[in-house]
């Protein structure tokens, strides 16, 4: 099972982003997928995160009234769409995943998931 990050980009303040994590060897359906971001010298920080059913998301402090999380199961694509960017916003995005019967996952520490994929780009300038 292979998680492959896409989407990102250069853009202004302001403008909007989708990111997609692709999951492929197995059916979406069966992880829980989350979003973290990091930019230099600071520390990870939790982006958003899905059910494998897609019935709960979970945002990040900063991120709740501007990132939308969506996944399409039949499709296995793990979206995040941001809008109203901003430069703090600049960081290299990782979507991850663990599978929906591993036990309670509380999202937000990235050390919980067992998948990890690539991370994607985005740079906001102002």
């Amino acid at each position: 099972v292979q998680l492959q990050a896409s989407g990102g980009g250069v853009v202004q303040a302001g403008a909007s982003l989708r990111l997609s994590c692709v999951v492929s060897g197995r059916s979406t359906s069966t992880y829980n997928v989350g979003w973290f971001r990091q930019a230099p010298g600071k520390e990870r920080e939790f982006v958003a995160g899905i059910t494998w059913s897609g019935e709960n998301t979970y945002y990040g402090d900063s991120m709740k009234d501007r990132f939308t999380i969506s996944r399409d199961n039949i499709k296995n694509i793990v979206d995040l769409q941001m809008n109203s960017l901003k430069p703090e916003d600049t960081a290299v995005y990782t979507c991850v995943a663990r599978f929906r019967l591993a036990g309670v996952l509380t999202f937000t520490d990235y050390e919980e998931y067992t998948l990890r994929g690539q991370g994607t780009q985005v740079t906001v300038s102002s």
